[in-house]
């Protein structure tokens, strides 16, 4: 073995003591949890939200009053069911008394229990302590108590009020239909110009930590100081939606905006977007609150959602995915996958689906278990890693060819699958291939074992032979001892040779090469129609070579290798594997390259090669390295030997949410964004890249960039995407 393979090697695998890496230090975790308020959409049409000083959360609704029930999470209703109806507003004053502005007049409650105040019967819209004075205030009047009666006046201001707050000096603000009102004990002023507001339509009040009033509404927020207007937020400094029905400053200091896009929190220079169904039951906010805890509870019109927090490390991050992960997305024959829901986000109801990239995705889990093996010794990791292996390997003698491997296998008695046998028409087909000349005509996609266990799929692709062998790699030098190493190597040969004796395609068995298991010279060097993959498919393939070396030693593979690299150009293929151009571009041949590079950089000894392959992988690099992916970035300064976005790669593990569930996330409705067809031409995407908790649940090898993801909460990630870069990264010793 020459130095500089050794170097490298050593490099690679000795990391952990060569890098300073980042401490994992605890940090703060959001999550959702949802309050449905019963089976009505009345009950749930929440509209106002506090928390009292005993920390119960009450909702008015346009069918009443509820206080939650904590232990039970069930809701009950305060008022006499003659009294529920609409409720405008709930306000807590300095003696911990609630106070309720209803449909038919005031309430007042002391516990849960709540009387009528004999003032009105017509509707209350907000109500506020002013300066110790309660204040109430609806459509035909206002009504001031000084603790032991009440004072009614007609109604001086605009009719439609929708909040109201104190001065802090004996006055009070008052937001309605037609402008922002300023009661002095002396004056009446009225802001409603759009040299004054952004616009008169006025809906939420609150004073930020160092005293500037933010007035929210139709247009966005305005902000005064001191009585001077001082500045705006609206899409334009990075508001994501211009109807803001509610403000409050949470215990920290920041500023919670409701709007009809979701919640926004605004630390003083960036903007934090909660919406679609991960973090609330609707994106229409009505109103926020927040208890000790500083838990923000959410008035939606569909419900209550709870924000809360709660101190985690990405250790115990990873715990809990992988709890996920073994509880609902492992099964026979240890294939690991996404499952199904019956309904939206219900995991008590749940089955397991097959996909057609089974075995590479079950691959990547089988090296995030090779990783997390070598950095815990950890026996239940080689277990499972071995578990892994043999699912791998059984995908390939359920074929009982002498080396195709099967896309996947379900058991026998599975009635639903993805693809299922069809029959293709004579003019179905000449409509497909008109469409797609390179495809294949399959029907029976599903083949019966010869036990008659299983249904295996044909159709496999170059991404499942990619995936394959980069697991294999990882296992046999991580894991594999001995006798093992022995199985694995055997393994990785009889897939090898059989591509090779079948010139460089993976042939079906009707003798036909796959759609997409290509690398003969001939198709990537001479045929148009595979111009996009000649640069990311001769990567793999030569990759496949060199890891039949490695592990065998024989020199026919170093010998093919040679001649792929020497007599069929494949050297001026790669350096440019990744290419950018807009209408060929895809994040699967980003993931493909990351599976295919390792096995390539790690065990080639020769300089100019070695020279070609880092050239490529910068290459590669480069294209990607604002897509905010800590498993690429990972990769690369695993086999660049740097240290690249490890900062920004622990935050994005952090930012990646609980909730792995695949809810659709539309981010083409935020103001704050534009829509392009970039880096994909194909591809809707977002102007700007939203970081992980405001966007998809994604593998890696899907488009960041895309401005509508997720399928509605009917599948669930099983976190290995995630849990592959967290043990690379603690692998490698970028984290501690």
């Amino acid at each position: 073995m020459k130095f500089s393979k050794l170097l490298l090697i050593l490099v690679f695998f000795a990391l952990p003591d060569t890098y300073a890496g980042i401490k994992d230090k605890p940090f703060i975790q959001e999550y959702h949890q949802a309050y449905r308020l019963g089976s009505t959409a009345e009950r749930n049409d929440v509209r106002t939200i506090i928390v009292d000083q005993s920390g119960q959360v009450w909702a008015g609704t346009k069918a009443g009053l509820f206080v939650l029930d904590r232990i039970t999470g069930e809701w009950e209703g305060v008022l006499d069911t003659a009294d529920q109806g609409p409720i405008n507003d709930l306000f807590i004053d300095s003696k911990g008394m609630v106070w309720i502005a209803a449909w038919n007049g005031l309430y007042r409650a002391d516990g849960v229990q709540a009387e009528k105040i004999e003032i009105t019967d017509s509707p209350v819209g907000v109500i506020n302590e002013i300066a110790g004075r309660i204040i109430a205030i609806g459509p035909e009047g206002i009504w001031n108590s000084n603790g032991k009666s009440w004072v009614e006046k007609k109604m001086p201001f605009a009719r439609a009020v929708r909040s109201l707050i104190s001065d802090r000096n004996g006055g009070y603000y008052l937001g309605t239909g037609k402008g922002l009102y300023h009661q002095t004990a002396n004056r009446t002023f009225l802001f409603q110009n759009e040299e004054e507001l952004l616009s008169d339509n006025i809906y939420g009040l609150d004073f930020s930590e160092d005293g500037e009033l933010w007035i929210g509404g139709l247009g966005g927020i305005t902000v005064y100081k001191n009585g001077i207007r001082i500045r705006s937020y609206t899409p334009k400094e990075g508001l994501p939606n211009i109807w803001v029905r509610c403000i409050q400053k949470a215990p920290d200091g920041l500023m919670w905006i409701g709007t009809d896009l979701g919640v926004t929190k605004y630390d003083g220079s960036t903007w934090s977007l909660r919406h679609s169904r991960r973090w609330l039951l609707s994106d229409k906010v009505r109103d926020i609150a927040f208890d000790q805890n500083g838990t923000a509870w959410i008035a939606t019109s569909n419900g209550v959602s709870a924000i809360k927090k709660k101190q985690i490390t990405l250790e115990q991050k990873a715990n809990y995915y992988y709890n996920i992960m073994t509880r609902r997305h492992i099964r026979e024959p240890y294939l690991v996958e996404k499952c199904k829901f019956k309904t939206p986000g219900d995991t008590t109801s749940w089955r397991p689906m097959d996909d057609d990239n089974d075995g590479q995705y079950t691959s990547m889990y089988l090296v995030m278990e090779s990783y997390r093996y070598a950095v815990t010794l950890d026996p239940e990791a080689k277990v499972n890693a071995a578990k892994a292996f043999n699912a791998l390997k059984f995908l390939q003698t359920v074929t009982e060819t002498e080396g195709f491997v099967a896309r996947t296998v379900i058991p026998s008695t599975w009635s639903r699958m993805a693809d299922p046998n069809e029959v293709i028409s004579d003019r179905e087909w000449a409509e497909k291939i008109v469409r797609e000349p390179r495809e294949r005509k399959v029907e029976d996609h599903w083949l019966l074992s010869k036990d008659g266990k299983w249904l295996w799929k044909r159709g496999t692709s170059s991404d499942e032979i990619t995936g394959h062998m980069y697991g294999y790699l990882f296992y046999y030098d991580l894991v594999a001892k001995k006798e093992e190493r022995k199985r694995v190597e055997e393994h990785i040969l009889c897939i090898v040779d059989y591509i090779i004796d079948n010139g460089y395609v993976l042939v079906d068995i009707d003798g036909m090469h796959t759609e997409w298991g290509v690398w003969a010279p001939e198709f990537l060097n001479n045929d148009p129609d595979w111009a996009s993959e000649k640069g990311i498919n001769s990567v793999e393939v030569l990759s496949y070579l060199k890891l039949a070396y490695h592990v065998s030693g024989n020199e026919h593979y170093q010998n093919e290798y040679y001649k792929l690299l020497n007599e069929h150009h494949y050297k001026s293929n790669i350096v440019h594997a990744k290419t950018t151009l807009p209408s060929w571009r895809t994040y699967i041949d980003d993931e493909l390259l990351a599976l295919a590079y390792p096995a390539l950089i790690l065990y080639e000894d020769d300089p100019d090669l070695q020279d070609l392959y880092h050239r490529s992988l910068d290459n590669w690099y480069d294209a990607l390295k604002n897509d905010n992916n800590p498993y690429f970035y990972f990769i690369y300064n695993a086999l660049a030997a740097n240290k690249l976005n490890l900062e920004k790669s622990i935050w994005l593990l952090q930012d990646n949410p609980l909730d792995l569930i695949r809810w659709r996330i539309d981010n083409s409705k935020r103001e704050d964004l534009s829509l392009t067809r970039s880096p994909i031409l194909e591809d809707i995407q977002t102007s700007r890249l939203v970081p992980p908790s405001e966007r998809g649940i994604m593998r890696w090898d899907k488009n960041p960039w895309a401005a509508v993801q997720g399928d509605g909460g009917y599948t669930e990630s099983d976190g290995v995407y995630w849990l592959l870069a967290y043990w690379m990264g603690r692998y490698h010793g970028f984290i501690e």
